[in-house]
């Protein structure tokens, strides 16, 4: 426990009314979506910080590291909370920095770029970059309250993937962190080495600024369409996904009964049909409606342009989004993040459900990565033990299904890990005694032997 004495110490260095000491607002801010998990659910629902500390500037959380580290007090950093793994979630204790006061958009360049303090919020730089004639080139289906800093520390990609990659095909220039030491240095992050910092979980430094691309700003409308059968809703989608004629930002599936928990769209949705979702730019809506009706669907809604944007928004309901719907509707269910083979995609699906059947729902998500589109999953899992859960996991293993497990709470075990260890490296070199989000790089010994206090 921090003693009494070390919290007033901490408000010593700060403005008044940085320090959250309440425990019902600290235990808040100690947690995001990790009940996603029903594993993560029951390993982390007692975990929190001591205290909270919400900085406003770059000196400001410079002085909670130098606190924290001359104290030895654990530090986990916190962007909006919208995350599903539990990667802000304290195991030791300590100190949870809430950036969500570090917000500032920058500035929004002439040449499409924009440079971001961690806490600012997804959807205002749309709305920002928008005025200026640009866009976000993905985010995730929390646009609006997810932070930059939280995206890119814990998240892979989202809306607008399909066309311009995931977070890890270039979408970041820079970043810049601040390491945990007596005196944090700033440093700058640029090419291979923005990995050291991208999907770490704040393990390897604090990450403080970011510089990235926006892409041109585009009119966008909606078009979801139902057919009869998931396998010919797939192969309708997976044609307009591979299609560059049409451009999008969104290309989304679901086999029934997923669509049935999206209860606010139920009075256009048919019973028993799969489903695809589209954004396409607005001048191809007319074009993309008369392409799913000769290949055999039905158009159930359609959304042409119009600012500002008002009624359903078919992202609300895709990406991880879909999880929380179906989670609504069934507490029983849960999810995980998968991908398939392009070229055995259907081959690698009909293994999944002659095995699972009805334990195992399709919603695949349609991204490019390294300039290939793909269909990736994030299907609805019915969880009966962590046993059976693990064998879902080890059958798609044997078939070629690559799974980032959402049910892990450590960086190695979540699918992400890189082969040339270099979160490993830059956790060595950044935060050499272990304080920053202690427990979730699971390989990290401390250098000096005096890692953070104990509990």
């Amino acid at each position: 426990m921090m003693a009494p004495g070390m919290i007033a110490g901490l408000a010593a260095s700060l403005p008044e009314g940085r320090v959250v000491t309440d425990a019902a607002e600290v235990d808040r801010l100690s947690k995001d979506f990790y009940w996603y998990s029903p594993v993560l659910e029951r390993q982390l629902r007692d975990k929190s910080g001591e205290v909270a500390v919400q900085p406003k500037s770059l000196e400001e959380v410079k002085a909670v590291l130098r606190y924290a580290c001359a104290n030895g007090i654990p530090v986990t950093v916190r962007g909006a909370g919208t995350g599903n793994y539990g990667q802000c979630i304290p195991i030791h204790g300590g100190i949870v920095l809430d950036m969500g006061g570090f917000d500032k958009v920058l500035e929004i360049r002439p040449d499409g770029t924009a440079v971001c303090e961690p806490g600012a919020r997804m959807g205002m730089i749309e709305t920002t970059a928008r005025k200026a004639g640009w866009e976000l080139r993905c985010y995730p289906s929390t646009v609006q309250k997810a932070s930059i800093g939280g995206f890119l520390c814990g998240g892979s990609g989202g809306i607008g993937s399909i066309t311009h990659g995931l977070i890890r095909d270039g979408l970041v220039i820079s970043i810049t962190i601040l390491t945990m030491e007596p005196e944090p240095r700033e440093i700058h992050l640029t090419g291979p080495d923005i990995f050291k910092a991208l999907h770490a979980w704040g393990t390897t430094g604090v990450l403080v600024r970011v510089e990235f691309h926006l892409a041109p700003k585009l009119d966008w409308a909606q078009l979801a369409v139902s057919f009869d059968t998931f396998d010919r809703c797939f192969s309708f989608a997976e044609a307009v996904a591979q299609n560059d004629s049409f451009r999008k930002r969104l290309v989304t599936c679901f086999e029934w009964p997923v669509p049935r928990w999206f209860t606010p769209l139920l009075k256009w949705i048919e019973p028993g049909k799969a489903l695809v979702f589209f954004e396409v730019v607005d001048d191809q809506l007319e074009r993309l409606g008369r392409t799913a009706v000769s290949a055999g669907g039905r158009i159930v809604f359609d959304s042409p342009h119009a600012e500002p944007r008002r009624g359903a928004q078919l992202s609300d309901y895709t990406w991880n989004h879909t999880t929380l719907w179906a989670l609504k509707g069934d507490p029983t269910l849960t999810y995980l993040q998968c991908g398939f083979d392009p070229k055995r995609a259907r081959e690698q699906m009909h293994l999944l459900k002659t095995k699972f059947g009805d334990e195992f729902l399709f919603h695949i998500e349609f991204a490019r990565s390294a300039g290939v589109v793909g269909p990736g999953s994030i299907p609805i899992i019915r969880f009966t033990t962590e046993e059976r859960l693990q064998e879902i996991i080890d059958f798609c293993g044997q078939i070629g299904v690559g799974v980032a497990n959402p049910h892990i709470n450590h960086l190695e075990g979540s699918g992400r890990w890189r082969p040339d260890d270099a979160k490993l490296v830059a956790k060595t070199a950044h935060d050499p005694r272990g304080l920053l989000n202690p427990g979730k790089m699971i390989g990290f010994k401390p250098v000096s032997g005096s890692g953070p206090r104990p509990l």
